[in-house]
C-alpha cells in the first residue's frame, strides 16, 4: 500500500479506535487473551503450557506472514483491516483450545455478538465527490447547471463490499474530478426506494452494491459493474485497481464517443 494512503496520524488512529465500538471492542476481546493468558499458567500443568508456547509462536509467525502479504497485495486500509482481524479471529479461537474449550466458545459468542451488533467504519472522507439524495443527483442531471457527465458511486455502508471499498472513489475523485466530470455518492442505505429507478436491486445481501453509473445529462451512459446475458450484475472485486479498469472502460466510451467529451481523461 502506498503511504499516501495512511492519511491519518497516530492520534487520530487511536481516537479511531477508542470511539468506534467495532474497533474498540475488537481490542478489548484480543487484549482479554492476555489477561487470561497469563492467569492461566499458574494452573496449566507444565507440558500443556509448553505446547501452549509453541503453538502461540506459530500462530505469531503464521499472522506475520499474512501480515506482511496484505500490506503488499491490499489495496486500502479498510480491506487490509477487516482481513487482519478476521485471521486474528482465527488465530485466537485455535489457541484458546489449547487452553479450555469453555473459552474458546466464549470467543466464538463473543465475536458473533460483534459481528451483529457492530460494524466497520468506513473511510470518512469524500475527496471531491459530492453526497447526493436521489431527488439532489435528479436535479443536477436534469437541470445541466454543472457538469456534463457525472459518474455516480451507488452504496450502502451496511454493506460489507460497500466499506472495504469505500476509500476508492473519493481518491478516484481527487485525482480525475474537472469542469467537464462531477463525482457523486449516494447512499441507497438510506435511499432505498431509489434503488429500483436506477436499475439495481437490493436483494441477495446487496450483492450489486457498490454500483457505478456514468451518466452524461439525464442519461445512463454505461455501469460499472456490467450487466451479463442473465441480466445479473457482474461482480469483480472493487479495488484501486479495479477503480482504474473501470476508469479505462469510462475514458474509451468518451474517446469514441465522438462528443466533445474527447480529451476529457488525461492518463
Amino acid at each position: 500500500m502506498e503511504k499516501r494512503r495512511n492519511n491519518r496520524n497516530p492520534l487520530e488512529w487511536l481516537n479511531l479506535m477508542v470511539s468506534e465500538p467495532y474497533y474498540l471492542l475488537h481490542f478489548l476481546t484480543f487484549f482479554s487473551y492476555f489477561i487470561i493468558r497469563t492467569s492461566a499458567t499458574a494452573v496449566l500443568a507444565p507440558h500443556i503450557t509448553r505446547h501452549l508456547f509453541y503453538r502461540e509462536i506459530q500462530a505469531i509467525l503464521a499472522f506475520a506472514l499474512l501480515f506482511a502479504i496484505k500490506m503488499v497485495k491490499e489495496e486500502n486500509w479498510e480491506a487490509f483491516i477487516a482481513d487482519m482481524l478476521f485471521f486474528a479471529k482465527i488465530f485466537l479461537v485455535a489457541i484458546s483450545l489449547i487452553t479450555d474449550y469453555h473459552l474458546t466458545l466464549w470467543y466464538i459468542v463473543a465475536f458473533s455478538v460483534m459481528y451483529m451488533v457492530t460494524q466497520q467504519p468506513a473511510f470518512e472522507r469524500l475527496g471531491t465527490a459530492s453526497k447526493l439524495t436521489p431527488l439532489q443527483l435528479e436535479a443536477l442531471l436534469t437541470e445541466g447547471n454543472t457538469s456534463r457527465y457525472w459518474l455516480v458511486e451507488f452504496r450502502s455502508l451496511s454493506s460489507t463490499a460497500c466499506v472495504r471499498a469505500s476509500r476508492c472513489f473519493p481518491e478516484l475523485s481527487v485525482t480525475y474530478s474537472n469542469k467537464h466530470l462531477s463525482f457523486g455518492i449516494v447512499d441507497l442505505g438510506l435511499f432505498p426506494n431509489a434503488a429500483e429507478k436506477f436499475g439495481i436491486s437490493l436483494s441477495g445481501g446487496m450483492g450489486q452494491l457498490p454500483t457505478y453509473i456514468l451518466f452524461e445529462n439525464a442519461t445512463e451512459i454505461t455501469r460499472y459493474p456490467g450487466w451479463d446475458f442473465e441480466g445479473k450484475s457482474s461482480r469483480p472485486p472493487i479495488s484501486r485497481v479495479g477503480n482504474m479498469e473501470m476508469w479505462h472502460a469510462f475514458s474509451y466510451l468518451f474517446h469514441y464517443s465522438g462528443s466533445s467529451a474527447t480529451g476529457l481523461i488525461s492518463f
